[in-house]
């Protein structure tokens, strides 16, 4: 088992959150709907039929909030912005009553010692662009770079950890693709122009972001997913290759080595489509960044074969690739956990770029959490998954990989997208209905490992 000790003292420890998902405050203080607002009133979209309009309130009890994670002794805190917020209509005018919630959120976070790393895209596109094209058009980059511009403008004195966009992979595929994400299009193989869209916006951010404030640190979330052949033979090697290409290459090759790997264009039958892009594409997706942060849960193990409909991947381009199950334990997402998994995705993406620091955006695990009749919540699963993933990150140092820090999923259990909040992944357990907060064992088990016992409880 790993302790504290084994890591750098600048070493980032945090919790992380994203705006739809716990803000609330829908229809308040001037912002405007975004496509999860839309696409969580689509009936059959929800697993539950709810949405975020409530979710957890972090709008109006951000300060409680901040506290907790001042409990849990943790140093950073990430968050995404809501663009609607901040640019109700995805228009020109900035919401005076947006910015002073960013920067009361932030200026909260510093007065308890917690760095903010603000996330620019957490996958809530205004519905005024997706009704214009969304990201399946280029202007959507364009709208996207002036947003970014605008948000270090307004903020970036107090906030100087900048995060493009979470997840691309997410946003194109879910999104546009398989249509189990906002905002609920199928696509097909045309979904792979949504993810340039993203990735082209994420260059021209970065650019618009150092414009205003040449000394911030920038840098994109992606999800890796470790992918390994269920044997050597040629057909499943091919397949773990596909996965690989299709969830990772994608987006590593153009952001670290300025290309698009050109066997998974072709996997997808979209090549003709890349080719004719301009060559000044590729150098503004390239732009250089500070950090990568990964995103990590699961780890594929794949072979050439039909694939089960409830393990089946959303990519267009993946026919003909099973996902074997392991026996491995599962969350309650049916994510098989694979800590050793971690390693890979580090060093995979340490391969293309040696010298760039890396983050561990997003680690964590969905359990079906009790309320005990005393009001403590036991969540011995997620502790131990904690614990194996932290172990993972002390063993990626130990290999000299550049890791700055690690980011748990979720300060506090939240609107779970698709799944509504029918799945909880949060240090701290949310009644939806009080909105009461209380510190899980999970959270507990942080604290002891950050602070050795030190600090108040919180219920």
């Amino acid at each position: 088992m790993s302790t504290r000790a084994e890591f750098p003292a600048d070493f980032a420890w945090g919790t992380a959150t994203a705006a739809y998902q716990v803000e609330g405050a829908a229809l308040e203080d001037g912002r405007t709907p975004s496509i999860w607002d839309t696409f969580a009133r689509r009936p059959g979209a929800i697993a539950d039929g709810s949405t975020g309009d409530v979710a957890d309130d972090h709008y109006h009890r951000f300060r409680e909030d901040v506290e907790l994670m001042a409990s849990l002794g943790v140093g950073a805190y990430r968050f995404s912005i809501s663009w609607s917020r901040l640019l109700p209509g995805a228009g020109n005018e900035v919401n005076p009553a947006a910015v002073a919630f960013y920067r009361a959120l932030a200026s909260a976070l510093l007065e308890r010692g917690i760095r903010p790393y603000a996330t620019l895209y957490h996958w809530d596109l205004p519905q005024e662009l997706e009704d214009a094209g969304g990201w399946l058009s280029r202007e959507t980059a364009e709208a996207f770079a002036r947003y970014a511009g605008v948000a270090v403008r307004e903020l970036g004195d107090l906030i100087t950890d900048w995060i493009t966009l979470n997840e691309p992979w997410c946003s194109a595929f879910l999104g546009y693709a398989s249509g189990v994400h906002a905002p609920g299009r199928r696509t097909g193989s045309t979904a792979a122009r949504a993810a340039h869209h993203l990735l082209l916006g994420h260059g021209k951010a970065v650019t618009a972001i150092r414009d205003e404030r040449p000394d911030a640190a920038v840098g994109i979330t992606l999800n890796l997913y470790s992918t390994r052949p269920a044997s050597r033979a040629p057909a499943d090697l091919d397949a773990a290759r596909r996965i690989d290409g299709l969830q990772n290459r994608l987006f590593l090759e153009p952001v670290l080595a300025g290309r698009y790997p050109d066997d998974v264009l072709d996997d997808l039958g979209e090549r003709d489509w890349f080719r004719a892009l301009p060559d000044s594409d590729a150098r503004t997706i390239a732009t250089p960044i500070d950090f990568l942060g990964v995103n990590y849960y699961s780890r594929h193990t794949v072979a050439a074969g039909e694939p089960e409909a409830h393990i089946a991947s959303p990519h267009p381009g993946s026919e003909g690739v099973r996902f074997v199950d392991t026996g491995a334990p599962r969350t309650q997402m049916g994510w098989e956990i694979h800590p050793d998994g971690l390693l890979d995705v580090l060093e995979q993406a340490h391969a293309y770029a040696p010298s760039l620091p890396l983050y561990v955006t997003e680690n964590g695990a969905a359990y079906p959490d009790t309320v005990l009749p005393d009001g403590s919540v036991h969540d011995h699963e997620r502790t131990e998954y904690l614990r194996l993933h932290v172990d993972a990150c002390a063993a990626a140092l130990r290999r000299g990989l550049p890791l700055r820090g690690y980011f748990c999923w979720s300060s506090m259990d939240n609107w779970e997208w698709a799944w509504g909040f029918s799945r909880r992944f949060g240090l701290v357990y949310v009644d939806y209905e009080t909105q009461r907060r209380t510190v899980k064992s999970s959270g507990r088990w942080l604290r002891e490992f950050l602070t050795g016992g030190a600090g108040p409880a919180a219920a």
